[in-house]
């Protein structure tokens, strides 16, 4: 879950919670106030009930407890809070909604009184206290809201960083502030900056070593055919066919630290018939292919195509009964061939020069470079041996 989502998760429960709090007490005060008044104003009314035929108490009473006539002839907006019949009339008492006075009224007989109380502090506490609450939940949005914004830069950092991340040596994070996600942004750069200037330095220098190591290596292959012992000249080639494909495969390794994917579609019948192709087999013969599903895959068909071909070449180098199997099923491709078992963990042969012991030909960097390729795709290799075989199988994501 992001820090966003957890935040807003925190602010909707806060919010709930100071809500229902608000609501809870908002309640409470308004029943006890509603209690205060009706205590205080019943006895107002009986007073003046027991004292209907003196006027002169009436007005003394009214007086004193700063009561006025209340005028307005729309009633629909009085909320009754108490009601009493009695013999020759009754008495109520009301209230306006949104406002603070209350409504007395008495009717006995022919004589009707229709009262406006004073305004009630109390209920200008509860008001107080109601707008207290609200302005709290109005700090409350306001704080999430501008911590919300305070946190946007961090998806631009990660997004710039994810970026980074695949391959994109320019990226750079545009944000300017003077706090510690400024800071961050500016750390990140600097640092950007540096890797990039390493990444280029060392790309330059396994160029410059690439092409310095493939000079005396054709110069040694063209003077190889010079010698006339046979045996001697056979050895000479194959020790330095033996170093030119190690040096094409170790600059093949410490390309795919720094190379960005080229991302393209393309069939999975494309793409191993693109695999046989760098293969350069001789007797076609040794291989059957099999394509139950020609799904499509997303991509850089140059890498992957060298991942099946580094598969293929070992299905072939270490196979004793032919034709090796190509199968294509499923979102998957399988390479199956007749040999021994891995005689270690599978995860050892992912690693740069490890082979088995009895195995003499190699480097020991075909399966490294193939793990290299497919984790750069996110696809899986797994490896069994059911049957006699070897199958080593790729998953491609959907």
């Amino acid at each position: 879950m992001s820090i966003s989502k957890k935040i807003s998760f925190l602010f909707i429960a806060g919010f709930v919670i100071m809500t229902v709090i608000g609501i809870w007490i908002d309640n409470i005060n308004s029943k006890r106030i509603d209690d205060l008044i009706k205590d205080k104003y019943i006895k107002t009314l009986n007073e003046i009930l027991l004292n209907i035929d003196n006027q002169d108490k009436i007005t003394y009473i009214i007086h004193k407890n700063n009561l006025s006539e209340y005028t307005k002839t729309d009633t629909r907006y009085l909320e009754i809070l108490y009601y009493k019949k009695h013999t020759f009339g009754y008495i109520a008492i009301k209230k306006e909604i949104f406002e603070d006075e209350f409504i007395i009224e008495l009717t006995y007989l022919d004589d009707k009184y229709i009262l406006k109380t004073p305004d009630e502090q109390n209920i200008k506490d509860k008001m107080i206290l109601n707008y207290l609450i609200i302005l709290d939940v109005l700090v409350l949005i306001v704080t999430f809201l501008y911590i919300l914004k305070l946190l946007n830069p961090l998806k631009t950092i990660t997004k710039d960083i994810k970026e980074f991340s695949n391959g994109n040596l320019n990226i750079r994070i545009n944000i300017k502030s003077n706090d510690e996600i400024g800071t961050l942004a500016n750390t990140f750069n600097s640092m950007a900056d540096t890797l990039a200037t390493l990444i280029k330095t060392k790309e330059e220098l396994l160029r410059d070593i690439g092409h310095e190591l493939k000079t005396p290596i054709t110069k040694g292959q063209f003077l190889s055919e010079k010698i006339q012992d046979k045996s001697q000249q056979e050895a000479l080639k194959n020790i330095f066919k033996d170093l030119d494909l190690l040096t094409n495969q170790l600059i093949e390794l410490e390309k795919l630290n720094f190379y960005k994917l080229t991302i393209s579609d393309f069939s999975i019948e494309s793409l191993i018939v693109e695999s046989l192709r760098k293969s350069y087999i001789s007797d076609e013969s040794k291989i059957t292919i099999n394509i139950l599903n020609n799904f499509k895959i997303k991509g850089d068909i140059y890498y992957l195509s060298v991942a099946i071909k580094n598969l293929i070449d070992n299905a072939l180098k270490y196979s004793y009964i032919f034709p090796i199997e190509i199968i294509a099923v499923e979102n998957k491709i399988i390479i199956k061939n007749k040999g021994n078992q891995l005689s270690k963990d599978f995860e050892y042969y992912l690693k740069p020069f490890t082979r088995d012991t009895n195995k003499k030909e190699g480097f020991g960097l075909g399966l490294s470079i193939v793990n290299k390729i497919l984790r750069k795709h996110d696809f899986l290799l797994t490896y069994s041996h059911l049957d006699d075989y070897n199958i080593f199988e790729i998953t491609f994501n959907s």
